[in-house]
């Protein structure tokens, strides 16, 4: 099996400068050009199916390529963003480090958790059973919409391809099953540390 593991495109959030996690923003003009972009790109993939986060930045980026290749989109909600910001979700980075300033200090380290977040280790159980399922299928290619919390995770956590520093809008990763087994083929607009 060949899956694309995608992280949506530019938000609103990210040119506001607010922190995301669970808060629900959309695309922005650019954010929808990236997924037209990619769409294009992907458009002789082979992709027979899109499973998708609920979150709605990453519902649009899918229904891009959903309209383009004709195909079925799934929502799954195991592989949504992890709510890594608790109190600050949807709050300007700024006004977060005037009001939480040691909050935003706790963000620092993937593995520590803000008052109000998700916990690390239950963003992983939750993102690997889900991913999992999906990887499971019936499906020969396939691509899954879903967010940079999520995304590193599988790349560190099931993949085994080691950290990643950089996550960029519409960033694609090539990821092949052979068994149990995952590997990373390729990817684009993302750094490895």
């Amino acid at each position: 099996m060949k899956i694309y593991l995608i992280r949506h495109g530019e938000t609103t959030g990210d040119v506001e400068e607010r922190y995301g996690g669970n808060y629900d923003d959309h695309l922005t003009e650019k954010g929808i050009a990236q997924s037209e972009q990619l769409a294009k790109k992907l458009s002789k993939s082979g992709i027979q199916i899109i499973f998708s986060s609920p979150l709605f930045r990453a519902k649009e980026t899918a229904q891009i390529l959903k309209k383009c290749l004709k195909c079925d989109l799934r929502i799954v909600g195991g592989i949504r963003e992890r709510n890594k910001y608790g109190i600050m979700a949807g709050m300007k980075k700024s006004e977060a480090k005037l009001k939480y300033p040691e909050q935003v200090k706790l963000l620092e380290d993937f593995r520590k958790t803000a008052k109000g977040a998700e916990t690390y280790s239950h963003l992983k159980k939750r993102v690997i059973r889900a991913f999992r399922k999906i990887a499971g299928s019936k499906y020969d290619v396939i691509a899954i919409f879903t967010h940079a919390g999520p995304i590193r995770c599988i790349v560190r956590e099931v993949v085994k391809a080691g950290e990643l520093k950089y996550v960029g809008d519409c960033a694609v990763f090539e990821l092949e099953r052979e068994g149990r087994k995952f590997s990373l083929l390729n990817s684009d607009n993302a750094i490895f540390e």
